[in-house]
């Protein structure tokens, strides 16, 4: 029997039906907190004038945010349909009259040929849903500019990965009956954790805020169904990039929301890097 391949959109989660579902909510809070995020790991520095490209959309929450604090042109590109099609309704609803374009397509079918170069490429915790994350950061990196920067966030290999390759791997092709009764437990064992820890569950919610823009229900659906899963480690992260011809201009490695975050009992959380081409 031959292998499956992991990299096709037909294996995967499907986020874009999840982002579709968050979209709807998103108001002009959600967009300022995107910028805040944007502009926190370019150092305080507006793309103004930029070309800038996210791969991975999802809602199309930070392509927006790219636009609103000036960058010339995005483009906006996800392997899932309801990704760009959720993408180019917020675009079309906030920034009809900037200039974005947003398509289906997949990382490792994006060249510099086709696209061209780009001041700034984007991807919050995408590449290590494709299915090949080594060949995913290789592509993306083609697209970087001389001099520009490449801004990603990666799931940070956690003890409990083995676990949650399996769990994630059913998750993604169950019913939903089956995944809400997977999100009760998951909810439940977290509201003991918390406790344990001295805090309340419905403090925790109110107050949560995801660095990719979701609330904490639209968080727990996509973290337990994200399949393909792949981490790695902030050296990995900087051999790897060092071979491409990067430098690290800043990181946020080692931080993380979930309980437990050095042994994944709950989840990985994402480590964040800004490289730049030499």
């Amino acid at each position: 029997m031959s292998e499956i391949d992991l990299t096709t959109a037909e294996t995967h989660f499907a986020f874009g039906r999840n982002w579709a579902s968050y979209a709807q909510s998103v108001t002009e809070v959600e967009i300022k907190e995107a910028e805040v995020g944007l502009l926190r790991l370019l150092g305080g520095h507006s793309p103004q004038a930029t070309r800038f490209l996210d791969i991975g959309s999802g809602s199309g929450l930070h392509s927006l945010a790219a636009l609103r604090l000036g960058a010339r042109h995005v483009h906006a590109v996800d392997i899932d349909k309801d990704s760009v099609d959720t993408t180019q309704a917020l675009l079309s609803r906030f920034a009809q009259d900037r200039d974005w374009r947003a398509e289906c397509a997949s990382v490792f079918d994006l060249t510099p040929e086709s696209l061209g170069e780009f001041d700034v490429v984007y991807s919050w915790g995408v590449l290590h849903h494709t299915g090949d994350l080594d060949r995913a950061l290789r592509c993306a990196t083609r697209l970087v500019r001389h001099g520009g920067l490449f801004v990603f966030a990666l799931y940070r290999r956690i003890l409990a990965d083995f676990f949650w390759r399996i769990e994630k791997r059913w998750y993604a092709h169950a019913s939903q009956g089956q995944q809400a009764r997977a999100r009760a437990v998951y909810r439940a064992l977290f509201r003991v954790g918390l406790r344990l820890t001295g805090r309340r569950f419905e403090d925790y919610v109110a107050g949560y805020r995801s660095n990719r823009g979701m609330d904490f229900e639209h968080d727990v659906h996509d973290w337990m169904g994200g399949w393909p899963y792949e981490s790695i480690t902030p050296e990995e992260v900087e051999a790897l990039m060092r071979v491409l011809g990067f430098e690290r201009v800043r990181s946020f490695a080692g931080r993380g929301r979930f309980l437990g975050r050095h042994t994944g009992i709950f989840g990985s959380g994402c480590d964040e890097f800004v490289y730049r081409r030499l």
